[in-house]
């Protein structure tokens, strides 16, 4: 009887003891501020030693991200390749940087970023950065007759320039030499001017690209693929498609798209303006500077002859068939490694193909 007078009379106590109620910006343990950051200020000891202990509660296993606020001053911008399973290893965030805008038909970015004028560190540091990534490389196949398109085909060799083992990777910037015609800072091509032995290439045209006092002026980066045979690679093609007795007009061209990086001045007053002084006084162009990305070593046929990935040969052999039943289909669109899969795993494109290409109309 008397333990229970006892508890009665200490809960009693507690009754009349005055109720804490935290203030909503107080911290808790939902709050973001809950782990404690270097400079916060500390809690007396005697009132750590009589607060009682805070329980923390653990996410489960199948939380998703927290969607606190993030300071942007201690943000971190990842660099380096990113991993994607089937692709090529490589920084794929350069191909659209802030502050530039993708041309329509996907083969240029131009940037008209201030600071990108006025500071040749920048630039350069950009270009060098913008040039670790390769151009696209595109194979596009159509056939016709008297304006009707019976097929039209695509296909994507960005994968033969870029090695699985990055240590195997041959591309390199290279700057105009002497006696070589490029546009150095004048609306037209010029052998003039030409930078001093002393001088860093790439630096040194951005210096002067930042120096010129021109209204309107560019700095352009070009995405180039070297020592790859388009014409064995157009003769294959062309002889496939004629055994498939296809009597329309065939064409076989190379588009390469993400080839080129653009810096321009920012427009003085709006761009109608920039057009028309562009039209009359014409531009500063610097186009003096290659992203080189090679196919193989050397030209086809050459000795000691090294691909970077497979030879012409090889890919031709791998992706023939795939590329004779997407015609035979009469398609419109990409061939990619499904085709090939369906050629390996389903036999689709194996044996001979009887394609129907009804009236004999020629183009």
């Amino acid at each position: 009887m008397d333990q229970q007078d006892g508890i009665i009379s200490e809960k009693a106590a507690q009754a009349t003891r005055p109720v804490h109620r935290p203030d909503s910006h107080e911290p808790g343990p939902s709050s973001p501020r809950f782990a404690q950051l270097p400079g916060d200020e500390q809690e007396p000891t005697s009132a750590r030693a009589s607060a009682p202990p805070a329980v923390q509660h653990q996410p489960p296993p199948y939380s998703g991200p927290s969607s606190g606020v993030t300071d942007p001053r201690r943000s971190v911008v990842p660099r380096g390749p990113q991993y994607y399973p089937g692709l090529p290893v490589l920084d794929y965030r350069q191909y659209s940087p802030p502050m530039f805008e993708l041309s329509a038909d996907s083969t240029t970015i131009t940037s008209k970023a201030t600071y990108l004028s006025e500071n040749a560190k920048a630039l350069s540091a950009l270009l060098r950065a913008l040039a670790t990534v390769p151009p696209k490389p595109q194979i596009i196949i159509q056939g016709s007759r008297r304006g009707r398109v019976d097929f039209s085909l695509r296909l994507n060799l960005m994968s033969l320039l870029v090695p699985e083992n990055p240590d195997n990777r041959m591309d390199y910037l290279r700057c105009v030499t002497r006696g070589e015609m490029a546009c150095r800072g004048g609306n037209e091509p010029s052998l003039k001017p030409e930078l001093e032995p002393s001088e860093d290439g790439l630096e040194a045209w951005c210096a002067r690209y930042v120096k010129d006092q021109s209204s309107i002026k560019t700095f352009t980066l070009q995405r180039v693929v070297a020592n790859f045979d388009q014409n064995w690679i157009e003769g294959q093609i062309r002889s496939l498609v004629a055994a498939t007795n296809y009597k329309g007009l065939v064409t076989v061209q190379f588009p390469v798209t993400h080839a080129q990086v653009t810096i321009q001045s920012p427009d003085k007053v709006n761009k109608f303006f920039t057009s028309v002084a562009a039209l009359f006084s014409g531009k500063a162009r610097y186009e003096v500077v290659k992203a080189v990305w090679p196919f193989a070593t050397a030209k086809n046929g050459d000795r000691g002859r090294k691909c970077i990935v497979q030879s012409e040969k090889t890919w031709w052999e791998e992706w023939r068939d795939p590329i004779r039943y997407a015609i035979s289909q009469k398609r419109t669109g990409w061939v990619t490694n499904e085709d090939k899969l369906e050629w390996i795993m389903e036999n689709k494109g194996k044996g001979e193909l009887v394609v129907d290409w009804g009236p004999g109309e020629e183009s």
